[in-house]
């Protein structure tokens, strides 16, 4: 068995696809800083009249590389940028870089996926099902493969309520849900358990692993709701407001004044480089486990990567060690003192958006108007509150995990590699996290660094007199109304 994770790579070659996305970029940076690699393959198309080149070029200037660039000045030279798609069968290569790869690739992660809840089954099926299958059918080709690992996520099989790592039947394969998709009153009969469409087309695409995988060296790993990092390559970064991210965000500016009550139950986030780690750790494992058998492959195993099971967090804690962090240091751009109000019921709660959301937003749309500026607020609280709704069976719902294979993979490991790819969340310490999230919002997210704290500070004691006033103001109207109400009446 190789000893060092590191060295198990080798000189290899490694192959990642959705590198331009939050993981993959943070796996690239790892990979690279780390670990024994020869050359980064990633797969990226052109986008936006962007070549690929040019998307890489900007990816690189981010802050997430200053520490590799620091330490490893030339590393781009380590990357080959490949330029393509994983909308058809032969994914946009040209001939000689798909040559090159049958060649000399030696290990696949495959992180590419819409995570989109409301794509379009069509095309969500296109990018994650029919997409991994022409991603599994180039590996079954490359020559020298020691290791393949397929990013999936811990709610593939989110209509059960205990979920562990292992394959669950789904309602129809790959090949079935391709020839029918077209039909959208048989879209929405197969995907009735499922929330969305994204989750629905993780979990066809593991039972497609099974049955077209078997051949190969290959796993599958599911991580939770993946957060801000916890030190690697910096405490905090982010570059996405999806999840919890944009919900917090949203309420630190004072943009949502109203959320669903979900404080006492559990929130899986697990920090974005301890992500990395672990599945760094699952390819490592995959290829040792392939070795071991000789070259005959098993059924692919499952890695459940989540935080309940050893340091559980609820979304109450969340929240407010959150608006803790915010008292000290409040964002400048605050269009309003940061508050929230609680809703259980949904009625309740779509009268709380019309009076806290829609109301101040029209009246905002008015006043952009007569400056002479496009409206544009109700047109935000009606995307964000369609966020809030997609999320909203993730947010109120439990789920029972088990992570049997990701904690005895972490026992395997030497203590060297637990050192340098730690991902046990046993006795994490959330609290120096949640202030690390906080901070990396506000600099990642709203580009704001702490030299505008006492500005900031100063702007938001007047925003909470305001709203101290309006609170006053609308009390009064209330007493008012209901006065005049009682005296005409009675």
């Amino acid at each position: 068995m190789e000893s060092s994770i590191a060295g198990s790579f080798g000189n290899g070659i490694v192959l990642i696809t959705g590198s331009t996305g939050f993981l993959g970029k943070m796996l690239t940076e790892k990979l690279l800083r780390c670990c024994s690699v020869n050359s980064i393959a990633i797969l990226v198309r052109s986008k936006k009249g962007l070549s690929a080149s040019q998307r890489v070029a900007d990816m690189y200037k981010q802050s997430l590389f200053d520490r590799l660039r620091s330490e490893k000045p030339d590393f781009i030279e380590s990357i080959r940028i490949i330029d393509g798609h994983l909308d058809d069968l032969s994914m946009g290569l040209s001939s000689s870089d798909r040559e090159w790869m049958v060649e000399n690739v030696n290990f696949v992660f495959h992180c590419a996926a819409t995570i989109k809840f409301n794509e379009p089954l069509e095309l969500a099926s296109k990018i994650n099902i029919q997409g991994t299958e022409h991603v599994l059918e180039l590996a079954s080709q490359m020559k020298n493969l020691k290791g393949f690992v397929h990013v999936s996520t811990a709610y593939s099989h989110c209509p059960r309520s205990l979920i562990k790592e292992e394959f669950y039947h789904v309602p129809i394969t790959a090949k079935e849900l391709k020839n029918v998709i077209v039909d959208e009153e048989f879209s929405l009969k197969v995907l009735e358990d499922w929330p969305n469409t994204y989750t629905f087309t993780k979990a066809v695409t593991e039972n497609m692993i099974l049955t077209n995988g078997d051949h190969l060296p290959i796993s599958i790993f599911r991580p939770s709701i993946i957060g801000c990092t916890k030190s690697e390559p910096e405490p905090g970064w982010l570059d996405n407001m999806n999840g919890p991210t944009g919900l917090v965000t949203g309420v630190m500016v004072g943009f949502l004044r109203t959320v669903p009550n979900i404080g006492s139950n559990i929130t899986d986030i697990i920090p974005a480089d301890y992500t990395v780690n672990a599945l760094i750790s699952v390819m490592w494992d995959t290829v040792n486990r392939h070795k071991q058998s000789n070259g005959v492959n098993k059924v692919p195993k499952i890695y459940n990567y989540v935080s309940c099971v050893e340091s559980p967090l609820t979304w109450g804690r969340y929240i407010r060690e959150m608006h803790d962090h915010y008292y000290v240091a409040p964002p400048l751009q605050s269009m309003w003192y940061g508050f929230y109000i609680f809703y259980t019921n949904l009625i309740v709660g779509s009268i709380l958006r019309f009076f806290l959301h829609r109301i101040p937003g029209a009246f905002m749309d008015l006043l952009l108007i007569l400056c002479g500026k496009s409206p544009k607020m109700l047109r935000m609280y009606a995307k964000t509150e369609n966020m809030i709704d997609l999320l909203y069976d993730f947010s109120t719902r439990q789920w029972i995990f088990d992570n049997s294979n990701s904690r005895e993979l972490w026992s395997s490991l030497s203590q060297d590699d637990q050192e340098k790819f730690r991902f046990s969340l046993q006795e994490f310490d959330w609290k120096s996290y949640i202030k690390s999230y906080y901070y990396g919002i506000r600099r990642h997210v709203l580009h704001e660094d702490l030299s505008n704290v006492e500005k900031a500070t100063s702007k938001n004691r007047q925003l909470l007199w305001l709203h101290r006033l309006f609170v006053v103001l609308t009390i009064y109207a209330m007493l008012q109304f209901c006065w005049t109400f009682i005296k005409y009446t009675f």
